[in-house]
Parts: C-alpha cells; sequence; structure tokens
C-alpha cells in the first residue's frame, strides 16, 4: 500500500494517489509534528506545545490522546507506518522519509549538490521543487509551525537559486532573464539573486542592461542598508566591464554562490546577507489536487470561465451555492484548475468548515495567505485589521483566484476578499449568502447520462457493461445526487464480488419505504441501510439510541447514559459506527471528542428507531439521560463553589455515571458548560414534553449559575418560564418553587423588581415546609429586592428574618442573589 505525507502545503495524507481524511485541522498539525520529526520520539509536552502554542487548551493533554487515537485509524494497516508510544512517555512516528514530501526535498536537493552531471542535479532540482503545493503547514499558526515554515522557506528559495546555478550552466540563460529580473525586483537586497540576473543579462549581449542592473543595486544598498555590495558581486561586475571570456557559457555560472552561503564579504555582505525583505513575491498554488473522478458540469463550468476568465475589470466575485452532497468543493476545485493559466499569480484555497464545529476564523485564514504569498515570519501582522489590509495591498496589483469553501456567512468571507481590479473570488456555501454581492451559480443533481458516467468512472466500463440496467436503477434510485452516486460507488468499488444488482435491488426497497424524502436522498439513506446491516447488534442498537439525542453534536457521556454503559465501552461502539462513517468525529471539547450525525444519517437513525424501539425502551433510555444531564450539573455547579442555597435534589437523579467518569468529565465545569449548553437545555426540553417535570425543573435549575456567568439570560428566562409553566400546571409545588427562585435572581439581574418580588414571595409560599436554609436564601433575596427599590424598612425586616433562619440552620451567614462563582 503506498502512503505519502505531505506538509509542504496543506497537511495530507495520500493514499494510493487518493486523498485520505487525516481529521480536522489540530488533528493534521499532530501529524505533521510527527512527520517533521519522524522516526524520533516527540514528547507529550513538546507535542502540546507545538500543536496549540500559546492557545493550549485546558485539557491539552487529553484532546492529544484522542487525536493520536484517531491518527492510528488513518494510517495504513500495511506500509510501514507506525505510530507507537515510548517508554518515555511521548510518540513516534516510524516512516519512511521518502514518504514525506519534506523529507523528500531534502533528500533531493543534497543528491542535487552532490551530483557531478548538471543534467542530472536539474532533474534532481526540479523534482524537489515540484513537491512544493503551496506555503508549507499551511493552515498551522503557532510559533513553532510558524517557526518551521520560516526555516522550509529559506530551504525552498536556496532550491530555486541553485537550480538557476545549474541553468545558468547549461547554458539556459536566454529563458532565465524574465524569471531572474522578477525575482531581482523582489529581492533587490539580495546579491546573490542580482549577481545571477546580471550574469544572464550578460551572456544574452545585454551588457549595458546588466551594468545598468548593477548600478540600481548598489544604489539601492547604499541608500537602504549604507553599504557597499560584498565583494563577490563588486568583482562581477569589474569582470563584465572587462568582459571576461571566463564569463562565458559554462565556465563561470554561479560567481555568488558560495559567498552567499559562507563569505561576509568584507563587512558589507554580512548586513545584506542578514536583511530579508518582509514580502518576498511568491506564487501560491494553494488549490488541492485535482479530482479524478469529476464528470459532467460542463455548462456550468463554461459560465464560469465566461464570469471569471474574461478578463474585465473587478474584481469579480461568483458563489457556487447547492445542498450538500451536490459537489460544490468538487466543482471549485475543478474550476480552479481550468483557470489556472488565467490567474499567473496563483491560485489561494481555504476550507472555511462553515458548517462544522471549528469554522475557519478569518485572522488564521489571512495569515495562511499572507504567507503563501510571501510574507515572512514576524512580518505577518498582529492584529486583524492589519493583516486586511496588508493582505489587500499585496493583491491590489496581482492576478489571483481566491476560493473560500464551505462558507456558512458574508461574515466569514467578507475581509478575505480581494478589492484588486484583476482579482476574483469563488465561493461554495450550502446557503445563498445573500449579504455577499457577485454572480450566482446553483449546482443541482446531475442527469442520468452523467450519473451513469460517475457510476463507471468508479466501477470501469467491464462491471457496467455487464449489468447496465441494474447500473442504471443505480443512477435513477440515486436521483442523480453526486454524494449518492459515489456511496453506492464506493461500495460496490470495494466488493468487486458483488453484483450491481444486488445493490440496485436494496436501493429499490428503501424507496418504497422513504416516501417522504426527496429523490436524492433516498440513495444515500439505502446506501447507509447497506453499512447498517453490516453492523454488529450492539452497533446497530447504539445507532438506533443515537436518533434519541436532541441537538446536532454529542459527547460520549450521553450514548453512555442512553446505553446504560460506562464511558469506555461507549466510545468503543462509538468507534465502530465510526468506522463506517454513520458517526463523524468533530472537534476534542472539555468533554473529550465530540460526536455528529449527519442529517441523513440521523433520520436514517430514527425511522430505525421508532421500528425497533418500543416506549418503555425509549422512556427508559431517555430517563437515564435526563438523570446523567442533572447528576453532572449538579456535580459541575458544586464545583464552582456556588453561594447559592436551593431544595435538594439527587432524589430526581434516576442515573448516574461512576465517580470516575465523572471527574474525567468535568475537570473544568465551565469549559464543560461552554461545550454542553444547548445540549442540556435540548434534554430538559424533551423532559418537558415528555410531562417529566420534577427532574426536568431541577435541570433547569441547575443550570443557574451557568447561565449567569455566561450571560445566558435569554436561555435561562426561556427554559425556566417553560419549566415554571409546567410545574404549575402539573401541581408540583416543590418543583415551582425552585423556579420561582431561579427566576427571582434573574428578573433581578435584569432591573425587573416587580417581577423578582413576585417570583421570591411565590417561592417562599410555595415551599412552606422546606428547611431553614432554602427559605434564608428566597427571604435574603426578597430583602435584596426591597433594597434596590429603596424600600428600606422592609429589606431591613426581611434581612433579619433572613438571619434568624440561617442562625437557625447553625451559620450565619446567607446569600442574597446574585450567586458567587469561583472558577
Amino acid at each position: 500500500m503506498d502512503t505519502y505525507f505531505g506538509v509542504l502545503g496543506a497537511i495530507e495524507v495520500r493514499r494510493n494517489g487518493v486523498p485520505v481524511d487525516a481529521g480536522h485541522a489540530v488533528q493534521r498539525r499532530v501529524l505533521a509534528v510527527l512527520l517533521v520529526d519522524a522516526g524520533r520520539a516527540v514528547s507529550v509536552d513538546a507535542l502540546v506545545d507545538r500543536v496549540w502554542g500559546d492557545a493550549e487548551p485546558v485539557s491539552g493533554r487529553t484532546k492529544l490522546y484522542g487525536y493520536v487515537s484517531r491518527l492510528r485509524q488513518v494510517l495504513p494497516v500495511e506500509g510501514g507506518a507506525v505510530l507507537g508510544r515510548e517508554r518515555s512517555g511521548g510518540y513516534r512516528l516510524d516512516v519512511e522519509p521518502s514518504s514525506v514530501d519534506m523529507h523528500r526535498f531534502r533528500e533531493l536537493s543534497g543528491l542535487a549538490r552532490r551530483e557531478g552531471s548538471d543534467l542530472q542535479a536539474e532533474a534532481l532540482w526540479r523534482e524537489a521543487l515540484g513537491l512544493w503545493r503551496g506555503s508549507a503547514f499551511a493552515g498551522a499558526d503557532t510559533s513553532w509551525f510558524n517557526a518551521q515554515r520560516d526555516v522550509l522557506d529559506g530551504e525552498w528559495l536556496a532550491a530555486k537559486l541553485e537550480l538557476v546555478d545549474v541553468r545558468l550552466r547549461l547554458a539556459q540563460h536566454d529563458r532565465l532573464v524574465g524569471e531572474l529580473l522578477a525575482r531581482a525586483a523582489e529581492h533587490p537586497l539580495d546579491e546573490r539573486v542580482v549577481g545571477q540576473m546580471i550574469l544572464a543579462l550578460y551572456r544574452c549581449g545585454r551588457q549595458a542592461e546588466a551594468l545598468k542592473e548593477y548600478e540600481r543595486a548598489r544604489r539601492r544598498l547604499a541608500d537602504e542598508l549604507g553599504v557597499d555590495p560584498g565583494a563577490q558581486l563588486r568583482r562581477l561586475h569589474e569582470r563584465i566591464l572587462a568582459a571576461d571570456p571566463e564569463l562565458g557559457v559554462g565556465r563561470d555560472s554561479a560567481p555568488l554562490a558560495a559567498a552567499t552561503a559562507t563569505e561576509p564579504a568584507e563587512g558589507a555582505g554580512a548586513v545584506t546577507a542578514s536583511v530579508s525583505a518582509s514580502v518576498q513575491q511568491l506564487v501560491p498554488r494553494l488549490l488541492p489536487a485535482d479530482l479524478v473522478l469529476f464528470v459532467g458540469r460542463e455548462y456550468e463550468l463554461a459560465e464560469t470561465q465566461r464570469l471569471l476568465g474574461g478578463g474585465g475589470p473587478g474584481p469579480v466575485t461568483l458563489l457556487v451555492t447547492g445542498p450538500a452532497g451536490v459537489g460544490k468543493t468538487a466543482f471549485a476545485v475543478r474550476t480552479g484548475h481550468r483557470l489556472a493559466a488565467r490567474f499567473p499569480d496563483g491560485q489561494l484555497h481555504a476550507d472555511l468548515r462553515g458548517f462544522g464545529d471549528e469554522p475557519a476564523e478569518p485572522f488564521t485564514v489571512l495569515g495562511t495567505f499572507l504567507r503563501a504569498l510571501g510574507t515572512v515570519g514576524g512580518s505577518v501582522p498582529a492584529e486583524l485589521a492589519d493583516r486586511i489590509h496588508l493582505y489587500r495591498t499585496l493583491l491590489a496589483q496581482r492576478q489571483v483566484l481566491v476560493v473560500l469553501d464551505n462558507a456558512a456567512s458574508a461574515e466569514q468571507v467578507r475581509d478575505l476578499m480581494p478589492s484588486g481590479g484583476r482579482c476574483a473570488t469563488l465561493i461554495t456555501s450550502r446557503t445563498t449568502l445573500a449579504e455577499v454581492s457577485g454572480r450566482r451559480i446553483a449546482l443541482g443533481v446531475l442527469n442520468s447520462g452523467t450519473g451513469l458516467a460517475l457510476l463507471g468512472e468508479m466501477l470501469g466500463p467491464d462491471r457496467i457493461n455487464a449489468e447496465p440496467g441494474a447500473a442504471r436503477s443505480i443512477v435513477e434510485t440515486c436521483g442523480g445526487l453526486p454524494l449518492a452516486v459515489w456511496v453506492a460507488g464506493a461500495r460496490l468499488a470495494a466488493r468487486p464480488q458483488w453484483p450491481l444488482a444486488k445493490v440496485a435491488r436494496a436501493l429499490a426497497d428503501e424507496q418504497r419505504k422513504l416516501d417522504e424524502l426527496a429523490v436524492g436522498h433516498i440513495a444515500v439513506r439505502a446506501s447507509l441501510g447497506l453499512t447498517y446491516q453490516g453492523l454488529g447488534p450492539a452497533a446497530r442498537r447504539a445507532l438506533r439510541m443515537l436518533a434519541l439525542l436532541p441537538g446536532p453534536d454529542f459527547a460520549v457521556w450521553a450514548p453512555a447514559a442512553l446505553l446504560d454503559v460506562g464511558l469506555s465501552e461507549a466510545e468503543a461502539v462509538l468507534d465502530d459506527l465510526v468506522e463506517v462513517h454513520l458517526v463523524q468525529t468533530g472537534a476534542v471539547s472539555a468533554s473529550g471528542i465530540r460526536y455528529q450525525l449527519h442529517d441523513l444519517v440521523r433520520l436514517f437513525a430514527q425511522e430505525h428507531a421508532d421500528r425497533a424501539l418500543s416506549y418503555g425502551v425509549r422512556t427508559a433510555a431517555l430517563g437515564r439521560l435526563l438523570g446523567a444531564s442533572l447528576h453532572l450539573a449538579d456535580v459541575a455547579a458544586d464545583m464552582l463553589s456556588v453561594d447559592f442555597q436551593g431544595i435538594p435534589q439527587r432524589n430526581l437523579v434516576s442515573w448516574r455515571l461512576g465517580q470516575d467518569d465523572t471527574r474525567q468529565l468535568l475537570g473544568d465545569p465551565l469549559a464543560w458548560f461552554g461545550d454542553e449548553r444547548q445540549f442540556l437545555i435540548g434534554v430538559a426540553e424533551q423532559a418537558l414534553d415528555r410531562a417529566e417535570t420534577g427532574p426536568a425543573a431541577g435541570l433547569a435549575t441547575a443550570l443557574t449559575a451557568f447561565f449567569q456567568v455566561g450571560s445566558h439570560f435569554d436561555d435561562w428566562e426561556r427554559l425556566q418560564s417553560r419549566a415554571l409553566k409546567a410545574a404549575l400546571s402539573g401541581g408540583d409545588a416543590r418543583s415551582a418553587a425552585k423556579v420561582h427562585r431561579c427566576l427571582g435572581e434573574l428578573t433581578t439581574i435584569l432591573d425587573r423588581y416587580p417581577e423578582a418580588l413576585h417570583h421570591f414571595e411565590q417561592a417562599l409560599l410555595l415551599a412552606e415546609g422546606e428547611g431553614p436554609a432554602y427559605r434564608a436564601s428566597a427571604t435574603a433575596g426578597l430583602a435584596y429586592v426591597h433594597r434596590l427599590l429603596g424600600q428600606y424598612a422592609s429589606a431591613v425586616g426581611h434581612f433579619e428574618a433572613a438571619v434568624e433562619l440561617a442562625r437557625r440552620r447553625g451559620t450565619s451567614t446567607v446569600s442574597c442573589t446574585r450567586p458567587t462563582v469561583s472558577a
């Protein structure tokens, strides 16, 4: 199995020439760090520092372990790539150096320098430089990656100059002049570049122009650095003046190479060697490799070429829109490669991940783009506004295509769109992005002929010709959705012994059962059905249970509760579902790895849950989820040292995680709540829908401190108001008292004092039988509001009553409102 790793551009893995999903951005950074030190152990501390830098999360080590575990699934079982744990606690990735483009580049560079034949050296240098696809470690913006990138940028430029020396010796000066004039304009203080340029001019019979360029360089060095040219460049100038025959073709083609590498050149050269321009005009090539499997879209491609390739006044913006799975990314990549000649100054590309857990921030994308355009190291501005200014300045006079893939909003793309009249922007999105001004192309489903061509590209003509009717049936059942055709074709490609009719019959069955779905979605579900049937009983049950979860993503503790198992067992069954792509891994959060169900997978799982889960099984599972949510929220609030007295609700917890699992999840309770807020609200609302008022109100009140600390006042009021209404309707006085107490806190904070008085009064009235701790706290809240209203006599009376209740409890301190939190 041929696996190739790339860091000279976007961090990528290819297997037999086909891109492999190496995970999201942080996971790819972990891989890149290990690849840089391939064959050597890297400590956990070093990994964490290199991957996150100053942005290291609180649970960095825990997240790192998750990424390493996922990377082991990416690495081939065969092929010599082994990711192992060292006794020292670090990790080591053993791979063939030649399978990593950075190490291969350095290997080829060494061979080229040692090669005696200039023809062979030229071939080696070209091969080495051909490995570069853009800025090294594109998208990775930490101090370690930036330092590595600066080193590699220097090696890249040195390789370009070495290749020029070889080509000059091979008498290719006439083909080099244009390139060298441009490079000298970009690096006017680099004496080696200047020397190569004037030597090429001289050999082309342009002696006067060579002398003029030398004089220009001499004046610039004097004006900007206060120095004269170094000895090597001055010597070359003298030899050109004297028309030295030794400067002829094949005699002395690189007079400055050695000096640039080793000589200080009488002091002046040392200064020159230490100075590099803050921006070197590079030609970025950040587009992903063109896709092998791409058919159709000829009309849309022609229209795109007309809109973007006309060379008229700009800048031009084109938005490519359509539903998920319609092929927007593939279309954008193919368009970029077709228009490469129209944009000679390069192509920039960024996956904005607009609908994922970690949308790309314009600040980070701009950093990547600026480095790809040649901004060196620390010259990348630290402020967003400065990055935007420099980015637009660099593109003002260039012809660059900017591809912004998978955008979610106008805010995500606005700062990344160039203002230069000769540039163009291509944006893809699932939404219309109505706020973005530009031309639009909407991608629809494929017609039957094109869909059949795509299936044929995946399976080969022999299998299509052997069963043409079944092939047409597959494409028609998929409704022309490219993703659907691809999923069906991928399963058949992986199982060459399967007849096409087997998949065609399965798709036909699902079509009859899924009458409420658009035809394109039917094929995806049918293909999911084939995967589902191949699962073991535990994984099938888990997928059905996952359909009960609220919200688009979840942490492992939620399925643990649904399945009535511990965290490790839940992780194992989730791994089975991730393996067959029914569950996707998302960001690593305070609760560990977050998981996602694609919308179509969720709907598919819901339908199987409706058929397979009895009312009793469903109710018990949701009860465990509610119990786990209430238990974790209570423990997290206790960890914050909240000075707030409520009614005990431990008796409401019907299920809880073990102590070790709970401690593992709640290392940082505020971060945990930040990740789980919407999920917990969804669990509480599900319980209210089921009329489980007591524990639902318990969960709603357990979140009070978190709502206050995060200023989530809308969530606070909406959820607890609904819980209060349910408690009052159901005659649950105890729950109503708790919620009134919490809403008293909220309305006090919002300066709605009459409402606050009502809530505290009702809290006392409905909880008359509760202990002194609760009544002391509620009475103190009432006193605090009277004080805010200037009703001091009433305030004093209530405060005295609260103190007396506190003494009966055995303490002289009471909480008013506004709980105090120690984070």
